[in-house]
C-alpha cells in the first residue's frame, strides 16, 4: 500500500491536462456521453448533472467548449476521490465514477479489485460499462 501512496503523490490532478491517460478518458466519455441538448435535462453537457445552486438553465444549452471544461473540471474532481491510488487508476475510477457514479464505484469489485488480478478487473470493469445495453 505505501508504493501506491508514493505513486499517488507523484502527480497533480491540476495537471493533468495533456496526460495521455487523462485525455483518453475525456475523449472516451465525450464519444459515449455525446453533447447533450435541452431534453436530456437535468444533465448538460457531456453527462454533467445539475446540482443544486448552478446557474444553468435547459434553455441556453452549452456549447462544445464549455461542455468539454466542464467535463475535464468533473472528472479532477472525481479523480481527487481516490487519492490513494496511482494516477492510473484513480483515472479509471474517476472514469467510471463519471458513468455510475463515485459511491456506486466504491461499492463495486472494480474498486476492490483495482490492485488484484488485472484480467479480473478489465471483465468487472466492462460489466458496469455499456453503451445502449450492450458492452462497446
Amino acid at each position: 500500500m505505501i508504493v501506491l501512496t508514493i505513486a499517488a503523490a507523484n502527480y497533480s490532478v491540476n495537471d493533468l491536462d495533456g496526460d495521455p491517460g487523462f485525455e483518453t478518458a475525456v475523449e472516451i466519455i465525450k464519444k459515449y456521453e455525446t453533447l447533450h441538448t435541452p431534453r436530456n435535462w437535468p444533465y448538460i453537457g457531456y453527462g454533467h448533472r445539475v446540482l443544486p445552486g448552478e446557474k444553468y438553465t435547459p434553455e441556453k444549452p452549452l456549447k462544445h467548449a464549455q461542455a468539454e471544461a466542464l467535463l475535464r473540471k468533473d472528472l479532477k474532481k472525481f479523480i481527487r476521490m481516490f487519492p490513494d491510488h496511482s494516477k492510473d487508476d484513480a483515472i479509471l475510477l474517476a472514469t467510471l465514477s463519471y458513468n455510475i457514479g463515485p459511491s456506486a464505484v466504491k461499492r463495486s469489485q472494480v474498486y476492490s479489485l483495482i490492485e488484484g488480478d488485472e484480467e479480473i478487473l478489465r471483465t468487472s470493469y466492462l460489466r458496469h460499462c455499456k453503451y445502449k445495453g450492450k458492452i462497446p
